[in-house]
Parts: structure tokens; C-alpha cells; sequence
């Protein structure tokens, strides 16, 4: 992977299909019923989250899109908590409420993370689906793509309208798709099914090769410009029509939970769609969050930051260069995961043996290197008119190429004590003959429980002097 991962702030994507309620009860299971052959769990505390296409939804919102969600709940309690989550999570909702239904609800038992039994309370929304048209032609209006999460229950009975739908309105729509009949799909601009619902349409294939054959055949048949095919350990398969079939290997991580993994497949591939992203960097993208979000437990969402975090990980595109509040959140799941922040800063200006060398002594006492670098005007209000000599953008470019540098942030103040406020790394370091008492956003750190330290310079480097034997025409 070698690509940035968009802002997707301004993007509109219109969510319709199938909106459940799901409940967690976790708890122990520390012996047999004497009723019935069958474990007897103490439950310890629940959780409800979003389903189904309120999951897709929940997950742009996440990536920081802005969706819009068109689905049908129950006028009850559950389709309450629903909303409130949804709105809660940055979701604009579109909801027909059906006093006659109820709201659709997955209720799973864990103990230790195992799963034991779900119960489904259900009843198809068939008799909405007219409804739920006329409501997705409005939500329509400012859309960059669409996506359709068809779980049977339904909502999407008349998914061939709606895809033709956006066919007329020149927007993309993705489906992902379930049972039997995919004929139903036909026109749209992505499909996808995990590799289970299309071996249950093509048939069972003998071999990579019929396999391959099998899924392009069904892509020409339904007139699709896309075929994503999710294959669990094997990864995906992309099959498109100006092009050769992509495959892409699975990210290698520990499976907890598969649960919602095709919401996250398909938000992540409509969002990389809505940003205009070449395809296979989308569906790169989308392999990337569902190797993160099958590491979780139940239906969940993975965040931009996250991502960046994990494609960083991996040495990819897009690492280091961070804002302010993306540093926040990718600091806040290291933290999480026990990691340890160390964090430097300074101007950088024209980048030297004795800054590679401080910067590879700062990592070597953490797990992630925070840079914050001063902008080109509060370099002009400390060292002179003159300086920087390289501009922003090209002085944290080239810190965020370093092996040592994790993250790269740039600040407009004379001094970064605002910015490692907010960060608050476990270990401030210096470059010099400061004092720890002396650094600016020292105390906060201490008071937070972390150490500043100072690190010296490397002998006989520095800025100020290559500067001044370029200018005499010296070798520096």
C-alpha cells in the first residue's frame, strides 16, 4: 500500500437498507445447568450498538463522512436507542417509524468472548419498501455515492428500483448483497458478497482458476463495473470491467469477531468511491479496515486515525504527516494498547547528521516519535527574516521519511507548550544544554507523570553553520 487515505469531511453518502438494533450480554460461564445440558452464564454488563446498515453508517461517520441513513425501525424503545446512537455518532438519520413492526433486534450471549447463542426478534419491512423509496429519492439530493445493505429483512425488497434509481441520478451505488437472487442487483456500480453468498449463486468452484472464471462471468451477466469479492484468510478479490481481476491478501491479525466486517468493507470502499480514490486503492483501504474492525468484538467501527495508524505499521503512504486532531486520536490508541509516546520538537531547518542522530536516540526510548515542527513564520520570529531556508511543507516531508519518525505535527506558536499539552507523551525530550525545568511543555508532562529529558547535539553540526559555509562557498 502506498497511498494517502482522503479527508472525507465533505462527502455525502446516503445509507439505505436493513437497520438493526444489536445487544451484547457478556459474562461468565463458570458451570453446567442442572436443567439441561447447556452452560449457565452470569451476565456482567450489556451493550447495544447499531446493525446492519446502521452499522455502515455509524462506520462513515467514524472515517469522518458525513451519512445520511434511510431505513425503517419500530416506533418502540429499540428504535429510540437506535436513533440516539446513530445521532450520537454524527449520523443523519432519515428513519420511516413503523407503529405496526418492531424494531429489528440481535440480542448475543458471550462469556470470555465466545459467543453461545443469538436470538433474533424480527418481522419483515416488506410493506415499507414503497415508503422507503419516495424517502431515499430525497435524501438523494447532494449525494456523492450511495450504498445499499441488503440483509433480507425487507427493507430492500425493491432494491433493483433503487438501484436504477441512482443509475438516473449519475451516482454510484454500492450493494451489498444477500440470497439467492443477485439478478435483482442487476446495473449496480459495486456488489459485495463474501465468498459463502456467491458460491451460493454461481456454485461450487473447483479451483482458483474456476473461481476467477465463475465471478467474471457473473460481473458481465449483471452488468456490474465492479465484483468485490470478500474471501476471509484469502483476502479479496476485485474484478472490474476494464481491467484484470485484483487480489488482495488478508491482513494478518488475530480474528476475534467477524460480526459487521462487510459494513466496514463497504463504508470504507463507498467512502474511497465518494473521494474519488483509484479503485484498487480503495478496495486497499477497505481490506485494511476489515483486517482492524475483525479484531474487535461485535459489530464496530475503525477510525481514520486508526487506519493511518495501521497503514504506518505497515511503512506505507501517508505516514507521519498529521493535524492536530488526528494526532490526538492516533496517540490516544497507542496510549490504549500500552504504548509509550516520546515527543520532540524544533525547526528542522535543513535537515543534518546531527538531527538524524538525536531523533534515532529520542525513538530508542519509546515506541512512537512525535515530531512537532515550528511553521515558516515562527521560525522568522526566532531566528531572523531569513529562515527557514526549506518551507514547511518540505522540512516535515522529509522528517516524516525518517525511520525514526512516527508522527509529524506542525505548530504556530513560539513555543509547542500548547500542543505537548494536549499530546502529554509519556517522555518529553530536548536537544542541548537546557534544563528539564526549562522546556516548554515540560510541566504538564511531569505533572501527567512522565520525564523530560536532554539529549545533546552531535558535535560540530549544526544549521546556523552549514548555513553560514554555503554562503562563503565552503564545504560544510
Amino acid at each position: 500500500m502506498t497511498f494517502a487515505i482522503p479527508d472525507f469531511a465533505s462527502l455525502r453518502v446516503v445509507v439505505a437498507g436493513d437497520a438493526m438494533l444489536d445487544e451484547y450480554w457478556f459474562g461468565d460461564a463458570a458451570r453446567i445447568s442442572p436443567e439441561a445440558p447447556v452452560p449457565v452464564v452470569r451476565a456482567g454488563f450489556t451493550e447495544q450498538r447499531p446493525g446492519g446498515a446502521a452499522n455502515v453508517a455509524l462506520n462513515l461517520a467514524a472515517l469522518g463522512a458525513l451519512p445520511c441513513l434511510v431505513a425503517v425501525i419500530g416506533a418502540d424503545e429499540r428504535g429510540a436507542a437506535l436513533t440516539a446512537q446513530l445521532e450520537k455518532g454524527g449520523v443523519e438519520c432519515r428513519l420511516i417509524r413503523s407503529r405496526a413492526l418492531p424494531t429489528i433486534h440481535k440480542l448475543r450471549v458471550l462469556a470470555r468472548n465466545q459467543q453461545l447463542i443469538r436470538l433474533d426478534a424480527e418481522q419483515s419491512f416488506a410493506s415499507c419498501a414503497a415508503e422507503l423509496g419516495g424517502v431515499l429519492r430525497e435524501a438523494l439530493a447532494g449525494a456523492d455515492v450511495v450504498v445499499l445493505s441488503d440483509y433480507g429483512k425487507g427493507t430492500l425488497v425493491e432494491v433493483g428500483n433503487l438501484v436504477a434509481m441512482c443509475r438516473q441520478l449519475d451516482l454510484p451505488v454500492l450493494v451489498d448483497p444477500k440470497g439467492l437472487d443477485f439478478d435483482k442487483y442487476r446495473g449496480a456500480t459495486v456488489l459485495t458478497p463474501n465468498q459463502s453468498e456467491l458460491e451460493a449463486v454461481v456454485g461450487r468452484w473447483s479451483d482458483e482458476s474456476d473461481f476467477l472464471e465463475r465471478a467474471a462471468a457473473l460481473r458481465t451477466r449483471l452488468d456490474l463495473q465492479m465484483l468485490l469479492v470478500t474471501r476471509g484468510e484469502r483476502g479479496m478479490t476485485l474484478f472490474r470491467s476494464d481491467g484484470e481481476p485484483i487480489t488482495l491478501g488478508a491482513q494478518a491479525r488475530e480474528v476475534f469477531d467477524v460480526t459487521g466486517a462487510g459494513d466496514t468493507v463497504i463504508a470504507l470502499l463507498a467512502a474511497g468511491v465518494a473521494a474519488a480514490m483509484p479503485i484498487a486503492d480503495a478496495v486497499a483501504l477497505a481490506n485494511l479496515g476489515a483486517g482492524l474492525v475483525i479484531a474487535k468484538i461485535g459489530v464496530a467501527t475503525v477510525t481514520r486515525a486508526e487506519l493511518n495508524l495501521a497503514m504506518h505499521r505497515h511503512g506505507s503512504g501517508g505516514r507521519g504527516l498529521v493535524t492536530l486532531a488526528e494526532l490526538e486520536t492516533l496517540v490516544r490508541v497507542a496510549k490504549a494498547r500500552g504504548e509509550k509516546i516520546v515527543m520532540t520538537n524544533g525547526c528542522f531547518d535543513l535537515l543534518h547528521a546531527g538531527h538524524v542522530a538525536y531523533l534515532e536516540e529520542a525513538k530508542s526510548l519509546g515506541d512512537h516519535l512525535v515530531v512537532a515542527v515550528n511553521d515558516d513564520a515562527s521560525v522568522r520570529r526566532l531566528k531572523g527574516p531569513a529562515r527557514p531556508v526549506t518551507p514547511l511543507a518540505d522540512r516535515m516531508a522529509v522528517l516524516a521519511g525518517l525511520a525514526a519518525v512516527d508522527w509529524v505535527v506542525p505548530f504556530a506558536d513560539d513555543t509547542p507548550a500548547a500542543i505537548i499539552e494536549r499530546v502529554l507523551p509519556h517522555i518529553l525530550v530536548k536537544g542541548g544544554d537546557w534544563k528539564p525545568e526549562q522546556i516548554a511543555g515540560g510541566a504538564a508532562v511531569l505533572a501527567n507523570g512522565g520525564e523530560v529529558r536532554v539529549l545533546p547535539f552531535k558535535a560540530g553540526r549544526s544549521t546556523t553553520r552549514l548555513i553560514e559555509a554555503l554562503r562563503r562557498g565552503e564545504a560544510p
